[in-house]
């Protein structure tokens, strides 16, 4: 392992020997090959690409190219928007509800978006909103994907697993937002999705917490029996008022799980393209790490520390350890617990930090996929020992949208 592990360092630098940190890098080898893996997972039925996980259009546009992926999950309506303007999807699906006002003006004064794009709801106030921006009769029709609400109710409701999304929790419910939408002008039900986040989201196999490992399974095949009911039933009973084009489930934690539902037509999944930590933790399959980012060593403080400046790209979620990069080249770094990552300066203490001079640098990897494009404008593609491409991330063109 020490051994891959310095030849993937020796790799990276003299790829990017030319380059000054902070940057960062995919490695398309890696990102291709996750790619074909997350395909054959899915067993069949398509992949749709979670922009959140990638935040680059040309990565994005790259994983789209491969057969078996189909269709963009955005995050926001105006992220749907510009990805369609910008050609590289014409099926995006909004992942959650919008209140964005100038977003829905530019959707309902379009018809070619409003053919493209799909918005999230799980309320008719969802749809009373859009009416008040621009009223049924001067608008395009305006698809809609229903969102039921994946988590585990045990005990009666006394437990909840999982996390707080759409208020639509069963097959009453959803039949009578099918009912809803089915009698709204201006609007149609194309699909219903539901995101099982305490399976796809959450690793099966924390370091070193065996027990709690144990239970995280045992709840996870508790909630998937459930759901699999569940979802088929709320299926049936929308499609008593909708055609329903997809049923979209799971991430990338879980694309194997949820494509042997048969009442899921496609699957999401992004983060696994990249392979951050947090996948780390799973047993069902683990990505080949392809994103990674360097920070340069400017100060030896001591024996055994070595400190980059920088390094505090945290990730979103819980505040936990497992949120803070991690330093893994060279190997033998850890950060330092009561400093962890800092916003411009990252110690760390380890085997490896006494070969490390003024200059050399240190890579990481991030917690979670797409988030670390919000810290950057580019990223260096590498193929082999070279940059085959230099392509911009959504800040890279200008863009925040979340």
């Amino acid at each position: 392992m020490a051994i891959e592990s310095d030849k993937l360092r020796e790799r990276l630098e003299r790829a990017t020997a030319h380059l000054d940190p902070p940057y960062a890098v995919v490695d398309l080898t890696a990102f291709d090959a996750n790619a074909v893996e997350l395909v054959g997972l899915a067993a069949g039925k398509p992949v749709r690409l979670a922009s959140k996980s990638v935040r680059s259009r040309e990565l994005i546009a790259r994983a789209l190219r491969r057969p078996g992926w189909r269709g963009v999950m955005a995050f926001t309506l105006p992220e749907a928007i510009w990805l369609v303007r910008a050609g590289v999807c014409d099926d995006v699906l909004v992942a959650y509800p919008t209140a964005d006002r100038g977003a829905l003006v530019a959707l309902t004064g379009d018809a070619d978006l409003a053919a493209a794009i799909t918005l999230m709801i799980d309320s008719a106030d969802q749809l009373d909103l859009i009416d008040g921006v621009r009223a049924a009769d001067r608008r395009p029709e305006l698809r809609v994907c229903l969102e039921l609400d994946a988590s585990w109710r045990p005990l009666g409701g006394r437990v909840h697993i999982g996390v707080r999304r759409s208020p639509v929790h069963g097959a009453e419910a959803a039949g009578a937002l099918a009912a809803t939408v089915a009698g709204r002008a201006g609007f149609r039900l194309v699909g219903l999705m539901a995101y099982e986040a305490q399976i796809a989201g959450l690793g099966d196999a924390p370091p070193g917490q065996a027990v709690l490992g144990q239970a995280i399974r045992l709840a996870q095949r508790g909630s998937y029996r459930e759901l699999l009911a569940r979802r088929g039933a709320a299926v049936a009973a929308v499609r008593e008022h909708a055609e329903l084009e997809f049923v979209n489930g799971g991430g990338t934690g879980s694309v194997a799980a949820t494509s042997a539902d048969p009442a899921v037509t496609e699957v999401t999944a992004g983060s696994g393209l990249y392979g951050p930590t947090l996948f780390d933790a799973y047993r069902a399959w683990r990505p080949t790490p392809s994103a990674y980012f360097a920070c340069s060593v400017v100060r030896r403080p001591a024996p055994g520390l070595a400190t980059v400046l920088g390094g505090g790209w945290i990730a979103s979620g819980q505040a936990a350890a497992s949120r803070l990069p991690r330093p893994v080249l060279p190997a033998g770094l850890k950060l330092l617990g009561p400093e962890g990552a800092g916003e411009v300066q990252t110690p760390l203490a380890g085997s490896a930090a006494d070969t490390l001079r003024v200059g050399d640098r240190v890579w990481f990897r991030h917690a979670k996929a797409g988030e670390l494009c919000e810290h950057v404008n580019e990223l260096h593609l590498i193929e082999g020992e070279s940059i085959v491409a230099t392509v911009p991330t959504y800040r890279g063109e200008g863009h925040a949208f979340l």
